[in-house]
């Protein structure tokens, strides 16, 4: 897709990404935050292989440099974007169902993300509040 102009640039996110961090988790679909050049002529989910994608294009500052900050990973020989744990992490806060909540906690509770690199990344994007409501409700005894 890239090379053929349809993406600029790509990272896997969503539960698919976090199982890079995690123990699996259950989904019915692999999330990509894309950039693309004309958005009329990316349609909203394919199947590729065995999975089918859901394409979302880039929406915020947050979303955006969590595709270009992302690592590269690399499954049976082929090398993939991936968002970073703490992006994953704050992309959900800024979501914010329980689904969302329940990540969080998982990618903390597995080391990949601290709580200060939270916190770091939610000031950040206008998320402080939002990162204070979560550490009170779920983290703070």
């Amino acid at each position: 897709m890239r090379s053929a102009g349809v993406i600029t640039d790509y990272a896997l996110f969503g539960a698919a990404a976090q199982m890079r961090y995690t123990e699996p988790v259950a989904t019915l679909d692999a999330d990509v935050l894309v950039a693309v050049p004309a958005p009329d002529r990316l349609g909203e989910s394919i199947r590729v292989g065995a999975w089918p994608v859901q394409f979302l294009p880039v929406h915020s500052p947050l979303t955006r440099e969590a595709m270009e900050q992302a690592d590269t990973a690399d499954f049976e020989g082929i090398p993939f974007q991936v968002v970073r744990a703490g992006h994953l992490a704050v992309i959900a806060l800024s979501v914010g169902r329980p689904k969302d909540f329940a990540r969080i906690l998982a990618l903390l509770e597995s080391g990949s993300v601290s709580r200060e690199e939270i916190r770091r990344l939610a000031e950040g994007h206008g998320l402080r509040e939002a990162w204070n409501r979560f550490e009170a409700r779920f983290l703070n005894d």
